[in-house]
């Protein structure tokens, strides 16, 4: 055996489990475990410029791909609490992060040392597992544990703190002989698949409904499979938004209550069946209950036991692994389909996809400020469909989902759940970490944008380049629109008269000039036909700098984005589609 500190271990089990990137700023309380770092070698490590951003930047290094654990890392006291945001961001979607904190020594614990505080306790509640490490000898065990932990059942982040004198102390420890702990998954049976295809096989109009647990157990081409052989329509969720290309003849559309498409809740509403796979059924999807649920009979297939239920009770439930469930399904689909027992769904397939070419939103305007749904519509035409697009929260968000295109799993990566200002900057620089080398496109409003628009300085320092979509409309535009309820228009107002900056007409906040102070490059545009040339030129500002770029539209100060309480209740508040030109970026082209 050979003896070593108890932070060289630690670094030698993250490089054995492959969790080999790295994001956070040191300080006194985790010194040693960056000199770990230092002496191995094998952890890259980007600096963030604040620890919640670090968190967000790992937690979208998570996202990425297949098989990725972020980490974060920072020192004592504030630091934990900084990362707290970022761990139930990650906990929300169940998404596998690695926080390690350092901490005051053992004997100081409870004498209110300097930045000495009770993280495991606060971090407990957004985490499946959080441990102050009190002795040496606990390290490598607590290590393996953490990363069965984020692998096994519903994933999702753990925090791990280290005390000072715990972090410096020296065990006896063999990497060699390390091995990580088997990961587990509950698989359905046979017999329960058999029910659950013989319920769908009954009914005359089924829908899957794709949940992100799909993507976790990086099952999408499986998920495609499936729905090719029985036929069957696809609604995806927001956080399962990829599993099926959007052109794909099954995509049926997404449905909820703002990231939704018209078609997709018209098709929910006439189905009569619905199997969910690795979904929660979450309320901006369902909507009311009763007008969820009625008519239609439901089986649920969840990772996690104690989702089963949770928010209605369904048909028939079953706990199981998603991939596991789909493969399960593919083996008794063909099985049918050879013994021709499988039934025709042809007539609903074709009666989705007329509603698929119908029922649209339209995009096409010319107005002056620029109406932001000719932003998505341009955004459409810009990007292929090998773009990776990071979003996550307000109107911005909202519209985005109802208008841009997704081609594959992990080309939508969204803090779905907990929706925290300020996650995009920071989680696409993540998503490049993951992605090198492809094309990643984020989209704020300009709060969002605003909130930690200092990480854009570690796009620059360390060339993470991505093309960041922020539509300034100068106000908190979903709270404004939420007010309307209320009648009123209270403190969401981020327009002023910038002393330094007249050409932003009162619009507040240069963030061309922000941008540029911070290392990246910026382009502002006012008129609609002058977006294809920005986009372009923001693609040549990329390759060329390797940094961020900025693309600012400003928009209309007032826009309200189609939103309800009920899935059959949306309120549309602008023109909708009525010939092809008014939505011309659509997957079927209206018919005149």
């Amino acid at each position: 055996m050979t003896k070593m500190r108890t932070v060289d271990a630690a670094v030698a089990i993250l490089a054995k489990e492959g969790a080999i990137e790295a994001f956070g700023l040191p300080g006194a309380a985790i010194n040693p475990f960056y000199s770990a770092m230092r002496a191995h070698g094998g952890i890259r490590h980007t600096l963030a410029r604040h620890v919640e951003g670090a968190s967000h930047m790992a937690d979208g290094y998570s996202r990425a791909a297949d098989g990725n654990i972020g980490i974060c890392i920072g020192t004592s006291g504030p630091a934990g609490t900084d990362m707290i945001t970022g761990l139930y961001a990650a906990w929300a979607d169940s998404i596998p992060m690695l926080c390690i904190t350092g901490q005051a020594p053992v004997a100081k614990l409870h004498k209110e040392d300097f930045q000495a505080v009770d993280i495991e306790s606060i971090a407990k509640p957004v985490t499946k597992m959080a441990m102050t490490i009190l002795e040496p000898g606990q390290v490598p065990g607590a290590f393996q544990k953490a990363f069965q932990l984020m692998r096994s059942g519903r994933p999702g982040p753990v925090l791990l703190d280290l005390p000072f004198d715990v972090q410096m102390a020296e065990i006896e420890f063999d990497i060699d002989a390390y091995e990580p702990i088997a990961v587990e998954k509950p698989k359905a049976s046979r017999k329960q698949l058999e029910k659950a295809l013989d319920m769908l096989t009954a009914a005359e109009r089924p829908l899957i409904v794709a949940g992100g647990g799909i993507i976790n157990a990086g099952a999408s081409a499986q998920l495609v499979e499936l729905a090719e052989l029985l036929n069957v329509p696809v609604i995806p969720t927001l956080m399962g938004w990829g599993t099926i290309p959007d052109d794909h003849e099954l995509m049926a559309g997404m449905v909820g209550l703002q990231t939704s498409h018209r078609y997709g809740n018209e098709t929910m509403l006439a189905s009569d069946f619905v199997i969910g796979i690795g979904n929660r059924w979450a309320n901006r999807h369902t909507g009311g209950l009763d007008t969820y649920t009625a008519g239609r009979k439901f089986v649920h297939i969840d990772i996690e036991p104690t989702q089963i239920g949770r928010v209605f009770s369904p048909d028939f439930g079953i706990a199981s692994d998603a991939g596991a469930a789909l493969d399960g399904l593919i083996e008794l689909a063909r099985e049918r389909q050879a013994a021709k027992s499988l039934p025709d769904y042809s007539a609903w397939v074709a009666e989705c996809t007329a509603r698929k070419g119908s029922l649209q939103r339209k995009t096409h305007f010319e107005n002056v400020p620029i109406k932001p749904q000719r932003v998505y519509e341009e955004m459409n035409k810009a990007f292929g469909k090998d773009t990776t697009y990071v979003s996550t929260i307000g109107l911005s968000q909202i519209a985005g989902a109802q208008l841009l295109h997704v081609f594959g799993p992990r080309k939508w990566i969204n803090a779905g759940q907990a929706g925290p200002l300020g996650w995009t900057a920071p989680a696409a620089l993540g998503v490049v970490r993951g992605k090198p080398d492809e094309t990643v496109v984020a989209l704020s409003g300009d709060y969002d944008f605003q909130f930690m628009i200092e990480e854009l300085a570690v796009g620059a320092q360390f060339n993470l380049p991505y093309i960041h979509v922020v539509v300034n409309n100068s106000y908190l535009g979903l709270i404004r629109q939420s007010q309307r309820g209320f009648n009123m228009e209270q403190n969401v107002s981020l327009a002023f008269e910038n002393i330094n900056s007249p050409e932003t007409n009162g619009y507040g906040v240069d963030h061309v000039k922000v941008t540029e102070g911070l290392g990246c490059k910026a382009i502002r545009v006012e008129n609609p036909s002058d977006l294809p040339a920005a986009f372009d030129k923001a693609k040549a500002l990329m390759d060329e700098f390797k940094v961020p770029v900025v693309v600012e539209v400003i928009l209309e100060k007032i826009t309200n984005i189609s939103m309800g309480v009920e899935i059959n209740g949306v309120n549309e508040f602008e023109e909708l589609a009525e010939r092809g030109e008014d939505a011309p970026t659509a997957i079927i082209a209206l018919l005149d």
